[in-house]
């Protein structure tokens, strides 16, 4: 192993440069885990590995602990342990939208399980991590295979209405989703048990300090390289392991040199400018979330997506679009002094095999915003919208509820200073993918 002291000061400020881009998604996903998987003090805890935590009600201002949260759909998460064995997750058959998509430590996507990819009909399936060499159980409806040890399963199901009824049906449903170890699925018995880690305790902080490189060096151990990862991952982590930063948990960056300290601190600036450039020239999000094979080697737009909301889905799933700037210019569009519109042509509404919808969050926290209606996002299904008189749809986006009732039917409130509008397309048509489709401009009144 090299001494850091002996590298180039100009290689280590680089090198740490592309470790803080690499490792962010890793971080942010490590900052979720402590809070939901192993701090009991914590109130989005959900009770260690192999348990599921599902949200009974849709998310609103008061949510504070997602970034651009959906509510149209009621999450489902669960982190699982897979060192000692692989999981199994069952799910009941079911007529409404419904996806849970593998998360590896850095955020992609190992595989999905759902209305689009496996069906409406109950299964089981198999998450195994990259250490197991066994042999799937025969009855298994499918098998998806980890880079990771450590997963997030997060699900999406979709609530069909805001009544008691509609909660308690969509809950009932929940309660079906089920997680078991392969031996309790199998009933072979247990194997002996993984080491249990010493779990750095999470701060916020970590992310702009020095420190950020210690936790990296920790959450690469449950990152091994195998084969099937790009060479640019490769490649960092051989200039990682010149500067003592190897998976092995014991980087301490206290016993540097405070000049190679310095370049580490460097390179953590440069890092966040390159991310801060990044979101500030971002278009488009619809290409941000998808598995190794499509992003592996796309540290920052990786990076990108974690910084946004990091358990995204690829494109095929569910489509993104946002409107960060109107068609002015103006960038990010504020609801302060003016009122915007949204209008969906009558041949040009989002194309979607399952449903669309348009939700404001207010900036920079990205978060739902408070209203008199309670209404946080309006899509194909949401009740009483007017059509215009061609048959189009128009949105009304504005801080203030519109005087014009037809508008105020169709009004999607915004906050009172800057504010974003993500458009999900659940299930996008082949013209969204391909671009042919283009959603219509954020248009000041």
């Amino acid at each position: 192993m090299v001494n850091p002291a002996l590298v180039d000061p100009a290689t280590i400020r680089a090198t740490v440069a592309e470790a803080w881009i690499r490792g962010h998604p890793l971080l942010r996903t490590y900052r979720a885990l402590y809070a939901q998987a192993l701090d009991d003090a914590d109130p989005g805890y959900v009770g260690g590995f192999g348990v599921f935590r599902h949200t009974a009600h849709p998310a609103t201002p008061a949510d504070t602990d997602a970034v651009t949260p959906d509510n149209d759909t009621l999450p489902s998460h669960a982190w699982l342990d897979l060192r000692a064995e692989p999981w199994v997750l069952s799910v009941p058959a079911q007529d409404r939208y419904h996806v849970f998509a593998v998360h590896e430590l850095d955020a992609l996507h190992a595989g999905l399980i759902g209305s689009r990819t496996t069906g409406q009909d109950a299964g089981d399936y198999l998450v195994a991590g990259p250490d197991w060499q066994g042999e799937p159980p025969p009855r298994l409806k499918g098998v998806i295979r980890t880079a990771t040890r450590l997963v997030a399963l997060v699900g999406h199901t979709r609530l069909t209405g805001n009544t008691p009824a509609d909660l308690a049906a969509l809950r009932a449903v929940q309660e079906q989703y089920r997680l078991r170890p392969l031996h309790e699925y199998a009933g072979t018995p247990a194997p002996a048990p993984a080491p249990e880690p010493v779990w750095p305790v999470w701060r916020d902080e970590v992310l702009e300090s020095v420190e950020f490189l210690t936790f990296l060096d920790f959450l690469l151990g449950f990152f091994p390289l195998t084969d099937g990862l790009p060479p640019a991952e490769t490649g960092l982590r051989g200039r990682l392991t010149d500067l003592c930063i190897d998976g092995r948990g014991e980087f301490e960056p206290a016993v540097l040199p405070l000049e190679v300290r310095a370049e580490f601190a460097r390179g953590i600036a440069d890092g966040r400018v390159r991310l801060t450039r990044a979101l500030a020239e971002l278009r488009d999000s619809a290409q941000l979330f998808g598995t190794r094979e499509q992003l592996g080697a796309d540290f920052l737009r990786q990076a990108v997506a974690a910084e946004l909301g990091p358990y995204g889905l690829p494109a095929e799933e569910v489509w993104y679009g946002r409107w960060a700037a109107d068609s002015e210019g103006r960038r990010p569009p504020n609801a302060s002094d003016r009122d915007h519109l949204i209008r969906f042509a009558p041949d040009a509404l989002p194309p979607a095999r399952f449903f669309w919808s348009a939700t404001v969050y207010a900036l920079p926290d990205h978060r739902l915003v408070d209203n008199t209606l309670d209404r946080y996002s309006v899509g194909g299904h949401t009740p009483g919208l007017v059509r215009d008189a061609d048959g189009g749809l128009t949105l009304y986006v504005q801080h203030k509820r519109p005087a014009n009732a037809d508008h105020s039917a169709n009004w999607l409130p915004a906050p009172d200073g800057p504010f974003a509008v993500v458009l999900r397309i659940h299930g996008p048509e082949a013209s969204v993918l391909d671009g042919r489709w283009q959603p219509p401009p954020l248009t000041p009144r």
